[in-house]
């Protein structure tokens, strides 16, 4: 990618191990890096975090699509799997069309032994105690953008959505399986024609726009287990819109991963913490885009 792509070693040593780490743990093959990154590079790293998925998730996603079938679980493991591959150059073109590079990239690093470690030792009380601060930054972000989006749904289901009567219409007209007026709902409906520009079948459209919903208002992890259903319970009238949404899925872009990776990385290179979070919502957008290239693409070949 370095050379194909023209990227940073530190950008493309950071894509690579997006495809199997997740959006907390690939900084850290690049953590000497980090403070001296451009603007651009933090993008990308952001964004790739947000395309792909951890390999420690994935069996879980192979479950819930697959259930019990070994023949389905194979299946759906290839298509989680080349998603994820797909979705880490995919995710660098987005980041660099929203981003470009603009600075002078410096690649100049000297390590001294304070930071490395003088024995094995002190490696590995060193490390713990990296990976006892990230763990912390991220459950503490975590714990509080999910709060913020329950805050949310609570003001537009038992106050907007109950003294408007929207909840009763919304219920009544069914779509996509909502019963109240929520952040989730609106979502849903925002992507449904999204859906239908990527190819999905018409007849699902407004199911793929709940998922895609659902993965970007709570997190993937959700979406799929959404997907599982759907799909166990025959709602989806095309495979094609099935394997399509496998790839939307597929990654970490999520309003809640925009604090997890503000607390992250944050606490890996404190100083850059402020133009972490101005990039916040960009990598949000690269990371969707990413996985809606991948499924558009895929949408093309089925």
């Amino acid at each position: 990618m370095k050379k194909v792509m023209k990227l940073s070693g530190a950008e493309s040593l950071a894509a690579a191990g997006n495809i199997f780490l997740g959006q907390t743990e690939s900084p850290l093959l690049i953590r000497p890096y980090l403070d001296k990154m451009t603007k651009s590079e933090l993008m990308c790293l952001m964004s790739g975090g947000m395309a792909t998925i951890a390999g420690g998730v994935l069996a879980a996603y192979i479950g819930f699509l697959g259930g019990d079938d070994p023949v389905a679980q194979m299946f759906y493991a290839k298509h989680l799997l080349a998603a994820s591959v797909m979705s880490a150059p995919a995710a660098i073109v987005a980041a660099k069309i929203l981003v470009p590079e603009t600075e002078e990239i410096n690649e100049d690093l000297v390590l001294s032994k304070e930071t490395t470690g003088s024995n094995a030792l002190e490696a590995i009380a060193n490390g713990t105690t990296d990976g006892i601060r990230l763990a912390v930054n991220v459950a503490g972000m975590l714990l509080v953008f999910i709060a913020f989006i329950a805050m949310a749904n609570y003001f537009l289901e038992d106050v907007v959505g109950k003294y408007s009567g929207l909840n009763e219409k919304i219920a009544a007209l069914g779509i996509g399986g909502y019963e109240t007026f929520s952040l989730q709902f609106i979502l849903g409906l925002m992507f449904a024609p999204l859906a239908w520009l990527m190819g999905v079948d018409q007849a699902d459209i407004v199911l793929v726009g709940q998922l895609l919903g659902e993965k970007t208002i709570l997190n993937e992890f959700v979406a799929y287990v959404s997907l599982g259903d759907m799909k166990d319970g025959g709602q989806f009238l095309s495979e094609k819109s099935i394997i399509m949404s496998t790839y939307i899925l597929c990654g970490f872009a999520n309003f809640a991963s925009i604090g997890i990776q503000i607390g992250g990385i944050g606490a890996l290179a404190p100083k850059r913490k402020g133009v972490l979070a101005s990039l916040g919502v960009k990598a949000l957008i690269g990371g969707t885009l990413a996985s809606l290239f991948t499924a558009v693409l895929v949408g093309m070949i089925l």
